[in-house]
């Protein structure tokens, strides 16, 4: 366990360079390149319409997993013996896979990324009374999250003495970073895009992290969350809307918001509660969000559900290369439903006005 703390942004001392893995950027091996061409003949195989092969210059393991979910998915019981689900929608209109249970092969995919070395950067935010919920967040983290994978937790909190000691398992960090206190969760919610923007421009693109997600706290993990949920940019369906016509979905209508979405128009609802995927990805969905927040602040306006609305226009234009279904995010308070086999990450029941300092 490694636990750094730090105040106004200043970034954790680097690791030794003689230290340093090697980056996902590196050269494929002649065992991958052999491993995509597999995957690709296996497509064509099957009549599987491929719009670009895997690269082996880019060595992106993403694609290739898009390929094998889509081949998996064809092939069924043949190729994977029980993979496939038919009661839910497991790729998009646009070819990017749905993460559900079923549809992977948890072993297969370890395997692959095992020998990449990544780091996943996860960022969770907790002022207020949200600290009461860093413990089961964590403790639970560390049963099911990443497990076996190099994890950085970054922590932003206004009581840096609040934090729960808790025991971090082998190539496990937590940095904690204090921010100041706000009075309006609103403001909070909708200030992490700043945040997380300026972590990756100035410590995470330095650290040669890999990926990163962003968390809300009040949450505790049930089940694996893996690299079945890597992505170069990853949404997650939200849990009230994935069962439902696209006029429920609560969209951004006002035109004069920047975070406006026309009626009629959009592909999914995302939750603001999970979201990532590479450095790069990332860094331009934040820096965007936070460009559009600041154009409606500057105009009086505040979007219906703040950066969340943002999230959405911007995955409406910017099409995330994953979707990870609701087992990805429920809620504690949700009745469960048949196509929702297992829940691996939720939000704990709360009472709001108790914990927010608004309403």
């Amino acid at each position: 366990m490694s636990i750094t703390a730090s105040e106004g942004g200043s970034a954790p001392e680097a690791e030794d360079s003689a230290e340093r893995r090697p980056t996902v950027g590196a050269a494929l091996s002649e065992s991958d390149a052999e491993v995509a061409a597999l995957l690709l003949r296996a497509a064509k195989n099957i009549g599987l319409e491929v719009p670009r092969a895997p690269s082996p210059e880019r060595s992106r393991l993403d694609d290739w997993l898009i390929y094998l979910g889509l081949a998996s998915i064809w092939f069924g019981n043949h190729l994977t013996g029980n993979l496939g689900r038919t009661d839910v929608a497991s790729v998009t209109p646009w070819l990017a896979p749905i993460v559900w249970e079923g549809t992977f092969d948890a072993t297969l995919i370890d395997s692959i990324y095992k020998q990449q070395n990544i780091t996943i950067a996860t960022t969770v935010f907790a002022l207020g009374k949200y600290t009461r919920f860093l413990k089961d967040f964590l403790e639970s983290a560390e049963e099911h999250y990443f497990i076996g994978f190099r994890v950085h937790y970054y922590l932003f909190t206004d009581q840096p003495e609040a934090i729960p000691n808790v025991k971090l398992g082998q190539e496990r960090y937590l940095t904690v970073k204090k921010i100041p206190s706000l009075n309006r969760w609103q403001d909070i919610s909708m200030g992490r895009m700043d945040i997380l923007e300026k972590l990756i421009e100035n410590e995470l693109a330095k650290e040669k992290v890999d990926y990163i997600f962003c968390l809300d706290v009040d949450t505790k993990f049930y089940g694996r969350w893996g690299v079945e949920s890597l992505g170069h940019l990853v949404g997650v369906i939200h849990p009230w809307f994935f069962d439902v016509p696209r006029f429920i979905f609560t969209y951004e209508h006002r035109p004069e918001s920047q975070a406006y979405i026309p009626a009629g128009v959009g592909d999914y609802y995302y939750t603001a509660a999970a979201f990532g995927g590479s450095l790069k990805d990332v860094h331009h969905l934040t820096k965007t969000c936070r460009e559009q927040l600041n154009i409606d602040a500057a105009n009086s306006i505040e979007a219906v559900w703040h950066e969340e609305s943002h999230l959405n226009k911007y995955f409406l234009y910017n099409k995330p290369s994953k979707l990870l279904s609701p087992e990805y995010l429920w809620r504690d308070i949700s009745m469960s439903v048949g196509q929702v086999k297992i829940i691996r990450f939720s939000h704990v029941a709360k009472n709001n006005a108790e914990v927010r300092p608004n309403l």
